[in-house]
Formats: C-alpha cells, sequence, structure tokens
C-alpha cells in the first residue's frame, strides 16, 4: 500500500511543480510588461519635463523678442549663425536659429494654377516640384502632387494634436504635417526616397497671403539647392559660389542670369521662423516658433533630436 501512496505523492508534487512553473511563468511574463510601462512611462513623463522647459524657454524668448522694437536689426544678427545662450552657473543653456519664414516657395501656391494674380508664384512652385521629381527620383509624382493638393484644399485636414478638436483650412502649414503627408505617400507608393529629399532647402510652409503682392521670397537667404532648382544652375556651381545672405540678384547677374523682382523681396519681411535646440537630462530637445509682423506665436514642440 505505501508505494501506491508515494506514487499519489509524487504525482501531486509533480502537478504542484507545473502549476508553480506555469505561474512563475505567468508573473515573469507580467513582470516584463510591468517594465515595459514603467520604462515607457518613464519615457513620457522626460518628455513632458522636456515640454515643460521648452514651455519655459519659450516664454522667456517670447517676452524677450516682443521688447526688441527694431527686428531687422535682432534677425540680421540671428539669420547669419545660431546664437547660444546660458545661464551663468551653466545649468541651463539654449541655443536659437532663425530664418526668414519666405526663405523658399511656399509649398501652397502648388495650388493657386487658376490664379492670374498668382501665376508668378504658382510657376515657381511647379518648376521647384518638378526639379525634385527629376533629381531626386520620386516614383509615383502624379500621386504624391495629388496628395498634396488634397490636403491644401480639403476642409478636413491635418490635425496636430494640440489643436485635436480644431479643424484646419489654411494649406499645409507646418513641417510636421508635411512629413505626415509624405509618410502616407511612401507607405501607399513604397517609395523610401521621398523621406530623404531636404525638403526644406526647397519648400516653406505656411499659409499663403491675402494679398497676392505680398507673396514673395527672400532671395538673399534662399538655398544653393533652390537656386539650382528655380534658375537652371549646375547645382556644383551653385554649391561652390553661392553664401546664404549675400546678395542675390548680384550672384544672378555674375551668373548670366536673370532676376526676377515680381517672386523676391529686398527688403525685410517681419516674418521669421525660429528653432530653439535645448539640453535637458542628458538629451537634446527642439521647438520652433514664429515672429510674424513682430508678434512672437505658433510654439511647435519636435520632441528629442
Amino acid at each position: 500500500m505505501k508505494p501506491i501512496m508515494s506514487s499519489k505523492v509524487t504525482h501531486r508534487s509533480a502537478f504542484a511543480l507545473i502549476v508553480t512553473l506555469s505561474a512563475l511563468s505567468v508573473i515573469i511574463a507580467l513582470a516584463a510588461v510591468l517594465v515595459s510601462y514603467i520604462d515607457e512611462a518613464r519615457r513620457d513623463a522626460s518628455e513632458s519635463k522636456a515640454l515643460i522647459q521648452g514651455n519655459l524657454y519659450y516664454s522667456d524668448i517670447k517676452k524677450t523678442f516682443n521688447s526688441v522694437k527694431k527686428r531687422e536689426t535682432l534677425y540680421s544678427v540671428l539669420y547669419m549663425s545660431p546664437i547660444p545662450l546660458a545661464s551663468e552657473d551653466g545649468r541651463f543653456s539654449v541655443s536659437i536659429e532663425c530664418k526668414p519664414l519666405a526663405r523658399a516657395v511656399n509649398i501652397n501656391w502648388l495650388a493657386y494654377g487658376n490664379s492670374q494674380a498668382m501665376t508668378q508664384q504658382y510657376s515657381s512652385a511647379q518648376k521647384v516640384f518638378e526639379y525634385i521629381v527629376v533629381n531626386y527620383g520620386i516614383k509615383e509624382a502624379g500621386r504624391l502632387e495629388e496628395l498634396l493638393l488634397k490636403e491644401m484644399s480639403s476642409d478636413v485636414q491635418y490635425i496636430e494634436k494640440q489643436q485635436s478638436r480644431l479643424r484646419q483650412k489654411n494649406g499645409i502649414i507646418s513641417s510636421k504635417q508635411f512629413e505626415t503627408i509624405l509618410a502616407n505617400y511612401q507607405l501607399e507608393a513604397d517609395d523610401k526616397n521621398v523621406v530623404l529629399i531636404p525638403w526644406e532647402k526647397f519648400f516653406v510652409f505656411h499659409t499663403v497671403l491675402k494679398n497676392p503682392k505680398e507673396n514673395l521670397i527672400e532671395g538673399d537667404y534662399i538655398s544653393s539647392e533652390l537656386i539650382s532648382a528655380l534658375f537652371d544652375i549646375d547645382k556644383a556651381s551653385a554649391d561652390e559660389e553661392w553664401v546664404e545672405g549675400e546678395d542675390l540678384q548680384e550672384f544672378l547677374k555674375s551668373m548670366g542670369v536673370k532676376f526676377n523682382p515680381k517672386l523676391f523681396s529686398k527688403k525685410f519681411l517681419n516674418r521669421t521662423v525660429c528653432d530653439a535646440s535645448y539640453s535637458f537630462e542628458k538629451e537634446i530637445y527642439r521647438f520652433r516658433f514664429l515672429d510674424i509682423e513682430g508678434e512672437v506665436k505658433n510654439f511647435e514642440f519636435f520632441g528629442k533630436e
């Protein structure tokens, strides 16, 4: 009789061991899930703290910039090179880099093919887009242009998180919005190269001004890539000869190219975009803001670089 009881005990022990191992595996799996949640929560918390820090920097910058009456003097310095700012104790630092908002072709001009008042603007946008198609090998250019035009004219467009309950009807008005369109196109067309194109060298993303005559480019600050696209100048020559901030009209004259005064402004337009980079918990974060006609606004947080 004893061997039978021993067998029952053995089976019970084995069963208990199986139950214990099963429970242990569940606990281990649960622990792994919890750890991943904790890590994600920590990352989210760090991102939130960095966002708060960015907002504080933005608030201070906004207050300082708004106190400056002569914006052209301020930006004549900031347009040339980034300006690093730091507290005396070295705990806080931020670097600000600014460029004219109209330093390239407004991508929304692509939607003005039927506007006689915007002929110059539309032609420039179309020429630049075609240049990119040819030189960067976009697979389905027609489909990409279709997606862009749909976004520019649709009532329900890309909506940023901080404006999730609002509808945007101003076209493509931010680089984040444009990147979302590119991501959708890339997935649809299986075109990996489209996200490698330096789009911001060619296009800017902001609303079209009501007065057609005010939709101009600050030509002295355009990129060599845009010069090559607009004026049929060899890119290698443009890279070698052109320096941003110099006189575009004089440069084109030296290259034997005609300058179009109807598309470019020689004066300061008082429409600026600035990027601010700062360190937080050993990481670099970035945010962007606009300075339009003497008003600092449109804070846009990009997160970790």
